[in-house]
């Protein structure tokens, strides 16, 4: 979720991008350059280059790690930023089109810090009201990122670091990150898991785990941009879409929730059956303007990691995506900030509201908001949640 996304320069400290009913000793593998024809045969498309992301970046090393599975479905993460790099995905004749939007080298995800290309964010995903949070009668002050308020860790995130990474076999990815006690204002030394699984189903799991040393936040979640029409192939406007969502929550003009729940039914936000992006996308509405699109926090009805709490159909390619999690929230962010600045892969521009992203989560601003499920993390507890993009084709 972005007001804007920055053109691709490097900045000391990334400013901005995006945005949860129910409260309930490193392997590298190579990467393959073998091209691969995509449906309109006349591109081709394949992971990037592993060299392109071996670097030196804080003092530590950056690599790439690919996983494959039978299906010949295939996906590339790295330990910068903990970032989905690419997942290149059957379509309905076998060839394979790359639906995750970002860079053949890891430079232009640097350049690009403040948009979260396919990153692992944190330590708390989406907004926090004017940087600040009370806890244990404490009051912490975070940096402001995205004013007036603190968005995705501030300005140096989970987003912004090096993990430490190790490939656990052809289809397992598992990164860890020790966040110390007042890292971007947050307290507690944060030990946080994050690992990445590939399916014979064509599904991407990612799994989340997190303990603590002093009471904090936590809310991590995935920031990918998806196009199932392939990345640079256009808009997502005629994607059509389903969110099992009877409810919202409405936001100020700065994005942060008002603190109540509203249904979605006649209005903009009713994704209860499959809609187009494109029907109410523009539409005259407060809730609308305030995201230039869509940029909000849908409460989602009673579910379990079993359900599937929204699907996305491909209008052209046929590719449908499903998400589950156990998460009680969903933020969908459709490109309102994407302006074509950027370069991605194959020579395209990043423009507007060509990718959409489902970031799972808790609610935003929910450690200022006791109404909504908690977000705060003790010690000895231990934080665990998952989410899974599954790809089909019809």
């Amino acid at each position: 979720m972005h007001p804007k996304i920055l053109p691709a320069i490097i900045l000391p400290a990334c400013l901005l991008c995006l945005a949860a009913n129910s409260f309930p000793t490193n392997k590298i593998i190579k990467t393959s350059t073998t091209k691969i024809n995509m449906t309109d045969t006349t591109a081709s498309v394949a992971l990037p280059a592993a060299s392109a992301f071996e670097r030196t970046i804080d003092g530590k090393q950056t690599h790439l790690y690919t996983m494959k599975n039978k299906k010949g479905m295939q996906v590339a993460v790295t330990n910068y930023g903990g970032h989905l790099v690419s997942a290149l995905v059957p379509d309905k004749s076998g060839k394979l089109i790359s639906v995750v939007l970002g860079f053949d080298n890891i430079e232009g995800f640097q350049k690009t810090a403040g948009s979260y290309y396919g990153a692992t964010v944190g330590r708390f995903g989406n907004r926090i009201a004017k940087g600040k949070f009370t806890l244990d009668g404490q009051e912490y002050t975070l940096a402001i990122n995205n004013r007036p308020n603190t968005l995705h860790g501030g300005r140096k995130g989970f987003s912004s670091q090096v993990w430490d990474g190790k490939q656990v076999n052809d289809h397992t990815v598992e990164l860890t990150y020790l966040s110390p006690d007042m890292e971007e204002g947050f307290p507690g030394n944060l030990k946080v898991k994050v690992t990445y699984q590939l399916t014979d189903d064509n599904a991407i799991h990612i799994s989340y785990e997190a303990t603590t040393d002093k009471t904090t936040v936590v809310n991590l979640t995935n920031h990918a941009y998806f196009n199932l029409n392939g990345e640079g192939s256009g808009t997502i406007l005629d994607h059509l879409v389903q969110i099992d969502a009877d409810n919202y929550t409405p936001v100020d003009r700065t994005l942060i929730p008002t603190g109540k729940l509203e249904p979605v039914k006649g209005t903009p936000f009713d994704f209860t059956t499959f809609t187009p992006f494109s029907k109410n996308i523009h539409a005259d509405n407060e809730q609308i303007k305030f995201g230039g699109g869509y940029d909000h926090n849908f409460a989602l009805n009673k579910h379990t990691i079993k359900t599937s709490v929204a699907r996305v159909k491909g209008d052209k390619s046929g590719i449908e995506m499903d998400v589950y999690t156990d998460e009680p929230g969903m933020q969908l962010y459709t490109g309102n900030g994407m302006g074509g600045f950027n370069t991605i892969r194959g020579g395209k521009k990043d423009g507007k509201q060509t990718a959409f992203a489902m970031e799972t989560q808790h609610f935003p601003d929910a450690p200022n908001q006791p109404q909504f499920a908690s977000t705060t993390l003790k010690p000895g507890q231990v934080y665990k949640t998952q989410t899974i993009y599954k790809f089909t084709a019809k």
